[in-house]
């Protein structure tokens, strides 16, 4: 996991991660990943992008529509670490102490 700064684009973090994603058949995310050189990295280590494209594009890159729906999963996750004020603000300056408080509030999302 990458903890970045708040104001990080898109395309920072997805450089991060990109070496350390886990074996996929498809990587879903919004249009603020949509760029040529992340489709290109997705598409050699094997992974289909699931990315619309932005509405600046002359020509869209088509996606699983359907696939592309089950992302509400992940930002219903991120709505329900939101209520904790601690979270939503990032608080905590340190980034250790905000991924401690991180995972003692999915801990009790999971639990309740």
């Amino acid at each position: 996991m990458v903890l970045s700064e708040g104001q990080m684009s898109d395309h920072k973090g997805a450089r991060l991660v990109l070496d350390a994603l886990p074996p996929a058949g498809s990587l879903i995310a919004d249009r603020g990943y949509d760029s040529a050189w992340f489709r290109e990295a997705l598409t050699a280590k094997g992974i289909e992008p699931c990315i619309p494209s932005s509405r600046s594009r002359k020509r869209p890159f088509a996606h699983d529509k359907a696939l592309y729906r089950q992302r509400h999963k992940v930002e219903n996750l991120f709505a329900k670490l939101k209520v904790w004020r601690r979270i939503a603000t990032r608080y905590d300056r340190c980034a250790h102490t905000f991924f401690s408080a991180l995972c003692i509030a999915a801990t009790v999302i999971f639990w309740l």
